[in-house]
């Protein structure tokens, strides 16, 4: 089988040589390969909007449905610059695996705006996510497609897009999206749950290689949601946070980094760019630092076979979507006695584990507590920790194979059963 044409890019070919190597451990036949493989619907649009200038402006938005074998499609949307069609079917396809894992009621599906989100004011940025979801309305539902937050995205980018969905149905719809704010129906413990996922499956990593949490170190490869929030559940387990970057800046420091400073400068600046003079690093170096935890939070394929045998870290966990080239995971499974691998699938389920728990309270109209959303998630976590490291050394495969094997298989066999319509 050949990646299709209609999707291109280094990070669908990515997605696409993934499942290949896959297929082949689990001998799917051929001709059955790009049913499960190629996405089952893709939308491009035009978003028009007026800039505060009074200039009119047009931002190209895509959304990508994987597959709907399982369920309603679900994935983030993200406004990022260099988005494009590829990337976001690869990320979709990559949700339909996490989700399959994750044992949800899923397919994947992702979507994303190309535009700079740091280029907008409020009211563009505003007028940008009403006018994306207005051109999806024909393609979405709580049945069919659920949005959640992606990078550049927020809880108040899902409150626009629920109220953008809802005026066109006429009444409200709170269940069209995830990682909404509590008071527009969002569930508690959201925007914290991938950041804390991957902190929880950190500690079941320590916990298998015998490293206590006092005393050892951690760098964080992109400071936003997902990083801050897993750099603060660490550090308050006794984790020592030697190293984070974002797109503006690195610091690094061995004797470890105030975090409380470094969440009130974001806070109140938004990036860590001017936190320090004195801690910088150039941050393609970041990441080759000595440390017992590292965590790429920020974009794909930032490990590749340039830099992978020169990580010095014994767990790599992957908060990242798709941060790891196949040519480095092919250096990675050489060196399994040194570093410890949670893939990108499984550790930064978090996120979409507990989309699905806003989903089911936001379908029933009863709400659960922080505490009941963080004791069902880790329950989910362990589970597919558990599925995937029994899986790796039954089939003497690496963790994101046997994580990968796991996803693909569910949903080969939701489609044997479920047959081929007409």
């Amino acid at each position: 089988m050949q990646s299709s044409s209609a999707y291109g890019g280094e990070v669908f070919d990515m997605a696409f040589r993934q499942f290949e190597a896959v297929a082949n451990h689990l001998d799917i036949p051929t001709d059955e390969r790009q049913r499960i493989f190629l996405p089952k619907r893709a939308v491009v649009v035009s978003c028009p909007i007026h800039r505060d200038d009074g200039s009119t402006a047009v931002f190209q938005g895509y959304r990508v449905q994987h597959h709907l074998t399982l369920g309603p499609t679900k994935g983030g949307t993200r406004f990022a610059a260099n988005v494009d069609v590829g990337e976001v079917a690869a990320l979709a396809v990559w949700m339909s695996w996490k989700c399959a894992l994750a044992g949800l009621p899923y397919g994947g599906a992702k979507g994303g705006v190309t535009v700079d989100p740091h280029t907008l004011s409020p009211r563009e940025m505003e007028a940008l996510s009403r006018r994306y979801m207005q051109e999806m309305i024909p393609f979405v539902g709580p049945h069919i497609d659920v949005m959640a937050p992606d990078m550049g995205t927020n809880e108040q980018v899902m409150a626009w897009f629920m109220d953008t969905y809802s005026m066109y149905q006429g009444k409200t719809v709170s269940e069209i999206v995830t990682g909404k704010p509590v008071e527009t129906g969002g569930t508690l413990g959201r925007r914290e749950a991938t950041g804390r996922g991957v902190a929880y499956l950190v500690g079941q990593a320590m916990k298998k290689i015998n490293l206590s949490h006092s005393g050892a170190t951690a760098i964080i490869q992109g400071y936003g949601n997902v990083g801050s929030i897993a750099a603060l559940t660490l550090a308050s387990q006794g984790v020592r946070i030697i190293g984070v970057s974002d797109h503006t800046a690195a610091f690094y420091d061995p004797k470890g980094l105030d975090v409380g400073a470094l969440e009130r400068h974001v806070r109140e600046r938004r990036v860590l760019r001017g936190f320090s003079n004195e801690m910088t690093i150039d941050p393609a170096d970041l990441l080759l630092q000595k440390c017992d935890v590292l965590v790429p939070a920020a974009t794909e394929r930032v490990i590749g076979s340039e830099n992978v045998s020169k990580l010095q870290c014994r767990i790599l966990a992957e908060g990242a979507n798709g941060p790891t080239t196949p040519e480095a995971d092919e250096i990675l499974d050489q060196r399994r006695d040194e570093i410890f691998v949670i893939p990108d699938i499984l550790c930064n389920a978090g996120g979409v584990i507990v989309s699905y728990f806003e989903w089911v309270q936001g379908l029933q109209q009863f709400f659960w507590s922080e505490r009941e959303v963080m004791d069902r998630l880790y329950q989910a976590l362990q589970r597919s920790y558990d599925q995937v490291l029994g899986r790796a050394k039954r089939d003497n495969i690496s963790h994101r194979n046997a994580a990968l094997a796991i996803g693909v298989e569910t949903v080969m066999r939701a489609k044997a059963t479920r047959g081929l319509f007409p």
